[in-house]
C-alpha cells in the first residue's frame, strides 16, 4: 500500500539534517531568558509574542549581546514546553526546555527552598532532600549542554546566579577553551552556615569551573574562599585557587572578587524629570491627603526583606504618638512572589494579617495607615512612588545588594528625602551616606526612622548628593564592564 503524500513528506524531514546550531562568541546564561510572553493583544500588535523583562540585569546585558553578536540562555517560562532558539530586540536567545517536575524539584525546590534560605543566613530554614539536589544536577547538565552546542571556540560564558552553579564545571569539563565567568546575585554564606549542605563540595567544585566568580561584597567573596579551603582543601593565595583535575595536573585559576552591580542611572534621572511621572506623584500624595511625610517600601514579598520588622516599627511609632495618622503615611508595595512555596503563602497571610490590623486600629475616615499593594508595577509608576516618598524605607534582614535603594536615591535628582538603610544589604557598602540600621532592633529602627523623617535639608541634600555621586559613577555599565575586563585578563600563575 503506497503511504499517503503527508507520511512520506514527514519521512524525508526526519531524513534531512537538522541545521548547524549557531555559534556565538559571547553568552549569557541565566535560569530566565530575558523575556516574557506577551498578552494576546500585545502580541497582536507587534506579532513577536515576546517583550523583554524589566530588572537590571537585562537593562545591564543586552547592549552587550548586541554589540558581540552573543547569544542568551535560559527557561522561556511554561513549563513541558518546547521553543526553538529565536532572536527578539537585537538578541538571539536559546531557550532551555524544563517540565514541571524540573520547576518544582531544582527551582522552587533545592534553588528556592534550599539554596535561598542557607545562603541568606537561615532566617528561614533550608530543606535538604536528595531529589531536589538530583534535579538540580540534571537541570544543570541541561543548561550546560545547551552552552556546549552554541558556545564557538575561545568564546566567553557568563553564568548568571544561585541557581546555576554547577554549570562551570561541567563547561569546563567538556570545553577547556571557554572563557568562563559566574556572577552570584545573592549573598555567600560563611563557612560555618554553608557547612549544613550536604552537597557543598559539589557546588563549591562547579563555582571553581570558573575562572573569575564575582560577588556583590568583599565578604561574600571571602566566605567563598573560606569555605574552598576548609571543605575542599584549596590552597588559597590572593582570592586565587589553583584548580587541579583528578590526577593533580592544574588545569586553570580561580579568582573570586567583589563587582557590586548597580541600575541604569540615565534612565531613573530621566523618568525622574518627566513631567507626567512629576505630575503622578503629585497625585499620589494627594490621593494620601497630602500627609507631611510618606514612607515608601518596595519589596518582593520575601522573608529576607524584613517587611514584618518595618510593620512593627512603623506600628509602635504610631502607639506611642511619635507619628501620628493624621501626618504620615506608609505605602507598602509588597509584589508578588514564588506563590507555590508555602513558607511564601505563611508569609502573605502574616503581612496582610499585621496591615489590617494597623489600619483598623489607627484609620480614619480621611487618612490611612499603611497603603498595602500587592502588585508588580512598570518602573515609571516605580519613579513616581520614589518621587512621591520623603523616606525610603530598606530593612532587610539579607541582601545581596538591593537596588531599590539605589534607584531611590538615582530618582531624587534635587537631591531631597531620606534613606533608611539595612547595614546587612549590600547596597550599604556603596551608600555610606544613608541612615544605616540594624533592623532587628525594633527600638534603634524606630530612633532612626524618626531621624530620618526630622532629617535637616541641609543634610538631606548633603547625603543625598554624595550617595547620587558613587551611583553615577558606578552605574549597572561599568559593573559589567568591569567584570569582563577582569576576566578577559591573563593571570600568571604562581608556583611559589
Amino acid at each position: 500500500m503506497q503511504k499517503p503524500a503527508s507520511e512520506k513528506l514527514t519521512a524525508k524531514a526526519k531524513e534531512r539534517p537538522s541545521p548547524a546550531p549557531a555559534k556565538y562568541d559571547f553568552m549569557v546564561v541565566s535560569n530566565r531568558l530575558p523575556v516574557d510572553r506577551c498578552s494576546a493583544e500585545d502580541a497582536a500588535n507587534d506579532g513577536d509574542g515576546w517583550r523583554r523583562s524589566p530588572g537590571g540585569l537585562v537593562t545591564a546585558l543586552a547592549p552587550l549581546m548586541a554589540k558581540s553578536d552573543g547569544a542568551w540562555v535560559g527557561w522561556h517560562g511554561a513549563p513541558d514546553e518546547a521553543v526553538e532558539p529565536f532572536s527578539h530586540d537585537d538578541m538571539d536567545l536559546v531557550p532551555v526546555q524544563l517540565s514541571a517536575d524540573d520547576v518544582e524539584l531544582y527551582y522552587e525546590g533545592f534553588s528556592n527552598a534550599t539554596l535561598w534560605p542557607l545562603y541568606h543566613d537561615v532566617i528561614a530554614t533550608p530543606e535538604f532532600h536528595r531529589t531536589w539536589w538530583d534535579a538540580y544536577r540534571r537541570v544543570n547538565q541541561r543548561f550546560a549542554d545547551a552552552v556546549v552546542q552554541s558556545a564557538d571556540k575561545n568564546a566567553t560564558i557568563w553564568v548568571q546566579d544561585y541557581q546555576l552553579q554547577l554549570v562551570p564545571q561541567m563547561l569546563r569539563r567538556v570545553r577547556p577553551d571557554l572563557k568562563i565567568g559566574f556572577f552570584n546575585h545573592i549573598p555567600f554564606p560563611p563557612p560555618e552556615i554553608f557547612a549544613q549542605l550536604p552537597w557543598r563540595q559539589a557546588i563549591l567544585e562547579g563555582l571553581l569551573g570558573s575562572d573569575l566568580v564575582g560577588f556583590q561584597r568583599p565578604s561574600d567573596a571571602a566566605n567563598f574562599m573560606r569555605s574552598a579551603r576548609r571543605f575542599l582543601g584549596a590552597s588559597v593565595k590572593q582570592q586565587q585557587v589553583q584548580v587541579r583535575d583528578s590526577s593533580g595536573e592544574v588545569t586553570h585559576i580561580a579568582r573570586a572578587q567583589a563587582f557590586p552591580i548597580s541600575i541604569a542611572v540615565d534612565q531613573i534621572s530621566e523618568l525622574a524629570e518627566r513631567p507626567d511621572i512629576v505630575e503622578r506623584a503629585r497625585q499620589i500624595r494627594q490621593d494620601l491627603g497630602n500627609p507631611r511625610t510618606i514612607l515608601l517600601g518596595v519589596d518582593r514579598l520575601d522573608y529576607t526583606k524584613g517587611i514584618r520588622h518595618r510593620l512593627k516599627a512603623f506600628e509602635e511609632l504610631l502607639q506611642d504618638g511619635s507619628l501620628k495618622v493624621t501626618d504620615a503615611t506608609l505605602i507598602q508595595v509588597a509584589s508578588p512572589s514564588r506563590e507555590r512555596v508555602e513558607q511564601y503563602r505563611i508569609l502573605r497571610e502574616e503581612i496582610e494579617g499585621t496591615v489590617g490590623h494597623i489600619n483598623g486600629t489607627y484609620d480614619t475616615m480621611q487618612n490611612t495607615a499603611v497603603r498595602y499593594l500587592h502588585h508588580s508595577y512598570p518602573v515609571e509608576e516605580m519613579v513616581a512612588l520614589y518621587l512621591a516618598a520623603d523616606v525610603m524605607l530598606v530593612t532587610a534582614l539579607r541582601d545581596g545588594m538591593n537596588l531599590v535603594a539605589k534607584e531611590y536615591v538615582a530618582a531624587r535628582t534635587n537631591h531631597t528625602g531620606a534613606l533608611v538603610l539595612s547595614e546587612f544589604t549590600g547596597a550599604a557598602d556603596q551608600l555610606k551616606q544613608a541612615l544605616l540600621v540594624n533592623p532587628h532592633d525594633i527600638d534603634g529602627l524606630k530612633n532612626t526612622i524618626m531621624r530620618a523623617v526630622d532629617l535637616p535639608a541641609n543634610e538631606s541634600r548633603r547625603r543625598m548628593r554624595t550617595m547620587r555621586k558613587q551611583i553615577l559613577d558606578h552605574d549597572v555599565d561599568h559593573w559589567s564592564s568591569e567584570f569582563l575586563a577582569a576576566l578577559a585578563e591573563k593571570v600568571v600563575r604562581d608556583d611559589s
